[in-house]
C-alpha cells in the first residue's frame, strides 16, 4: 500500500528542488545580462551594478562580486582625476566645463560625485547630476553621484569598485569629485592618477590649503572664479600658491605642480586645464611612475578594504552586539575607560 503522505512529501521536495534551480538558473542569467551590458557600455546597466556594488545586502554583495570580478580584466584602461577644493569652489562647475571639453576630443567621461552624509539625518542631497545638467544629457557622460555614509575621509567605500566599472564599460576619463572637507582628500589622492586642487582667491583660502599640507598631494592647483573684479586677486593668489610649492619636497615621479586660473562659469581656462593634464599624463607614462602609482593605488585599496571588512565583522559580531550596551554602560558609570572598554569588546569578538 502506498504511503500518500510520504509521496506528497517526495512530491513537494521535487517542486523546491525544481524551484530553486529555476531561481539559480534565473540569478545566472540576470548577472550575466548585466555584465553584457556594463561591458557593452550601457548606462543603465552600468548605473544598475553600481548599485550593488553600494548595497549593504549580503546576497546583493554577492552579485556584485560576480559582476566586479567579469568586468575586472576590462579595466584600468582609463585616467582617473582627483578633483577636490572647499564647498563653493565651483567643483561642479569646473568639472562640468572640463567634462564637455573631453567629450568634443573624443573621451568617453565619468564623474563619480560623492556627496557629505549628515551625520545627524544620516541623509545626502546627491545633487551634482542636477548641477551637472548639460554634462548630464550626453551620450558620452556618466554621472554617478554617491553617499559618502561617514566612511573614509568622507569617500564612498565603494568608489574604488565603481571606477572599475566604469572603465570596463569604456568610459576613458573618470573625474572623482571629493566633498571637499575633512580628510575626503587623502583618500581620493589615493584612487586617483591626477590630484587637481580647486582654490579661490581673497577666501583665506591659500593659508588654509597650506595648513592642511593638502598643497603637497595637488598635481596642478586652479584658481577659479578668476573673472570679472576678482581677476586680480587671482593673479595675486597664483603668484601666492607658487612659492607656497616650493616649500614642499619635490614629487618622486619628477613632475613640479602647476598652477592656473580659470573660470569655470566663463569658461576660460579650461582648455589650458586639460593641456597640463596631458603633459602631466605624457611625463608619468614615459618616466613609468604612472604604473608605479597604479600599483600602490591597488596596496591602498587592499589595506583599506580589510580595514572596512574587519570593521563590520566586528560590529556585525552577535556576541560584540549582545554584550556592546552593557560595556557602554560600565563605561559611563566611571567603572573603566573608553580605552578598557575597547579592550573588553575586542577580547569577546577575539573569543568567538
Amino acid at each position: 500500500m502506498v504511503n500518500m503522505s510520504t509521496e506528497k512529501n517526495k512530491v513537494n521536495i521535487g517542486v523546491a528542488s525544481a524551484k530553486g534551480f529555476v531561481t539559480r538558473k534565473k540569478q545566472q542569467e540576470d548577472v550575466n545580462a548585466l555584465i553584457a551590458g556594463v561591458l557593452a557600455g550601457k548606462k543603465t546597466a552600468l548605473a544598475r551594478a553600481i548599485t550593488f556594488i553600494e548595497s549593504t545586502s549580503a546576497k546583493h554583495q554577492e552579485f556584485a562580486d560576480t559582476v566586479l570580478k567579469a568586468c575586472l580584466p576590462h579595466s584600468g584602461n582609463s585616467i582617473r582625476i582627483g578633483i577636490t577644493g572647499v564647498p563653493g569652489a565651483g567643483k561642479s562647475t569646473f568639472i562640468e566645463a572640463l567634462g564637455n571639453l573631453l567629450i568634443t576630443k573624443g573621451h568617453k567621461v565619468a564623474v563619480l560625485a560623492v556627496d557629505p552624509t549628515s551625520s545627524i539625518s544620516h541623509g545626502s542631497i546627491l545633487g551634482d547630476k542636477t548641477r551637472m545638467g548639460s554634462l548630464g544629457m550626453n551620450a558620452n557622460a556618466f554621472i554617478r553621484p554617491s553617499a559618502s555614509g561617514g566612511s573614509l575621509g568622507g569617500v564612498a567605500r565603494k568608489t574604488r569598485e565603481s571606477i572599475v566599472l566604469c572603465e570596463a564599460a569604456g568610459l576613458d576619463v573618470i573625474l572623482v569629485e571629493t566633498v571637499g572637507v575633512g580628510q575626503s582628500d587623502f583618500a581620493v589622492h589615493g584612487m586617483t592618477d591626477f590630484f587637481l586642487l580647486l582654490k579661490l582667491a581673497g577666501a583665506g583660502d591659500e593659508l588654509q590649503g597650506i595648513k592642511r599640507g593638502i598643497m603637497e598631494m595637488a598635481d596642478a592647483i586652479l584658481i577659479n572664479k578668476a573673472d570679472g573684479q576678482n581677476i586680480q586677486a587671482a593673479k595675486e593668489a597664483r603668484i601666492a600658491f607658487a612659492k607656497a610649492l616650493h616649500l614642499y619636497p619635490q614629487k618622486e615621479n619628477g613632475w613640479s605642480p602647476k598652477v592656473n586660473l580659470c573660470s569655470a562659469l566663463q569658461n576660460t581656462g579650461i582648455v589650458e586645464a586639460w593641456q597640463v593634464l596631458e603633459e602631466y599624463f605624457t611625463h608619468v607614462k614615459e618616466n613609468g611612475s604612472f604604473q608605479e602609482n597604479r600599483k600602490s593605488q591597488h596596496i591602498f585599496w587592499l589595506r583599506q578594504t580589510i580595514e572596512n571588512r574587519l570593521k563590520d565583522d566586528f560590529y556585525g559580531d552577535a556576541l560584540v552586539k549582545a554584550y556592546f550596551d552593557s560595556v557602554v554602560k560600565k563605561m559611563h558609570s566611571g567603572a573603566i575607560s573608553s580605552f578598557q572598554a575597547a579592550d573588553e569588546l575586542l577580547k569577546i569578538y577575539r573569543s568567538k
